[in-house]
């Protein structure tokens, strides 16, 4: 029998005069696994941030162990045995292992570093994951998944008993996920309070044993996982049914020159590598990480180079060394990371939708706001973006969705005949996605030739015409329009965590 070892009632949360959070209530039990769920904006951070004391709320109360608690700092929480393992690894990557995994529970012996102790330390926080990593390595060389559990490693230290897991598996690769997923699970057995949030459905049901759904800061659902299904998981969420049968996509016509055509590319990630891209069609471009696919998109558009073969745009060789060569050519790319390579994180929407355009709007080498928000209004109600019509609203103010489908809108804006997007969904809810996946559809019954380059199975399966199948750099399969299914990708890409 499990006993709650966090009890939260009536927590409220404003920023200025929004009120975020308007009275959530949760429980988690010791020993046990809650996935918490909710669209961007629907208040999952701040709740999660009170929880580890980075805020404070306005009202409601914790009880943690039976004792009511009052967090004024992250410190506070952790002595109270809660822990945010937050996507963005903190560690120091010029230290070893076991200094990383000790850090912040230095063992000193004489006022100096005991490091016989920190080595043990350190050696018995990986035992008790059932981990295996060597403790003298400097961090910096090891794998993302690998310093995930120097992460987890260090909840360990201190008797963490309530550990908040925030978009684990975000980079990792099948089998990295799968270790984690046993972490998690060893961490419940011996009597901690999970809380792991996600955006996929599919690792809930594989991990959870409870589902709490957050909706415009309410709690929407909270039920134990085999009581409910992903439909009704999803209708919380967005507080409708979604449909998410695969979108109609006419067939590209065999006859019509094709946009890009790749002839056995090769690079230090991915070798022999052809394919042709026909307009109208969406290629998938399927593979988990270290499988090539985020090299091989980069190389297309000038962004990373490819060291042999040839790549044709309209039928005529390119080399682009840059991207402002690919932009030039009509290619439009949305980057895997639109935080650090897609975001001009400072300015307004319609600076952002219109940037690879400004030499085309200035006049007389001036930039007006009155072009920009011209330029901007012509997307905004075509992509639905959620957000001041105006565009002057900054773009980090805007949930992941949000920020991608003013991405897409730039190269709509720049006239690009031929989209490259990596990893178009990653880290946006239910709800945008099935408006991006609207949005491909629609470009390419247009005409727009358009590749995704995806390690997540489900952008696979909304658009694509047909899927080509990479690991370890080479591709191994392409999969027909009619066979594409999750079963196929996970078995064509070597299984994994999703099958």
């Amino acid at each position: 029998m499990t006993t709650d070892f966090l009890a939260v009632r009536g927590i409220r949360k404003s920023f200025g005069p929004v009120e975020v959070l308007h009275g959530v209530d949760l429980n988690l039990a010791a020993g046990t696994i809650t996935a918490l769920l909710g669209e961007n904006g629907a208040g999952k951070s701040t709740f999660v941030r009170i929880l580890a004391g980075d805020h404070r709320p306005d009202d409601g109360t914790i009880t943690v162990d039976g004792k009511a608690s009052s967090f004024h700092s992250v410190s506070d929480a952790r002595e109270a045995g809660i822990r945010l393992i937050a996507q963005e690894i903190a560690d120091a990557p010029t230290l070893t292992v076991a200094e990383n995994i000790v850090l912040g529970a230095w063992p000193t012996r004489g006022g100096l570093l005991d490091r016989r102790a920190m080595l043990r330390m350190a050696q018995e926080a990986l035992n008790l994951l059932g981990a295996e990593l060597p403790l003298t390595a400097k961090v910096a060389n090891l794998r993302l998944g690998e310093r995930q559990i120097i992460e987890i490693a260090r909840a360990t230290i201190g008797a963490s008993k309530c550990i908040i897991f925030d978009e684990a598996t975000a980079a990792l690769s099948d089998v990295e996920a799968r270790k984690l997923f046993q972490l998690i699970r060893r961490l419940a057995e011996r009597g901690a309070a999970v809380l792991y949030i996600t955006h996929r459905l599919d690792e809930v049901f594989a991990l959870a044993d409870r589902v709490c759904v957050l909706r415009d800061g309410r709690v929407s659902l909270d039920r134990p996982t085999p009581e409910i299904n992903q439909e009704q998981v999803i209708e919380a969420m967005v507080g409708r049914a979604v449909a998410h049968a695969r979108h109609s996509l006419p067939a590209p016509q065999s006859t019509a020159e094709p946009a890009l055509e790749a002839e056995r590319l090769g690079s230090d990630a991915f070798s022999d590598i052809s394919f042709t891209l026909r307009p109208g069609e969406i290629l998938g471009m399927y593979g988990k990480v270290g499988s090539g696919v985020q090299e091989l998109s980069a190389s297309l558009v000038g962004a990373r180079q490819f060291d042999s073969g040839r790549l044709l745009v309209d039928g005529k060789p390119k080399h682009f060394r840059h991207p402002a060569e690919a932009i030039a050519a009509s290619i439009g790319h949305l980057p895997a990371d639109r935080a650090t390579e897609g975001l001009l994180r400072t300015m307004s929407l319609a600076e952002n939708l219109s940037a690879p355009s400004w030499s085309r709007l200035a006049r007389h080498g001036m930039l007006s706001r009155e072009r920009l928000s011209s330029a901007y209004s012509r997307w905004h109600r075509e992509l639905r973006v959620k957000a001041d019509p105006s565009g002057n609203q900054r773009i980090t103010e805007l949930s992941g969705g949000n920020q991608q489908k003013v991405l897409l809108g730039r190269w709509l804006e720049a006239g690009s005949r031929i989209l490259v997007l990596t990893e178009p969904t990653r880290g946006v809810d239910v709800g945008a996605r099935q408006e991006i996946y609207r949005v491909l559809a629609e470009l390419a019954a247009k005409g727009h030739a358009i590749i995704i380059a995806t390690s997540d199975y489900e952008d696979i399966n909304a658009v694509a015409s047909r899927a080509l199948i990479l690991v370890r750099g080479q591709m191994i399969a392409e999969i027909p329009h009619d066979r594409i299914s999750t079963e196929s990708l996970t078995e064509a890409a070597g299984g994994g965590v999703h099958a």
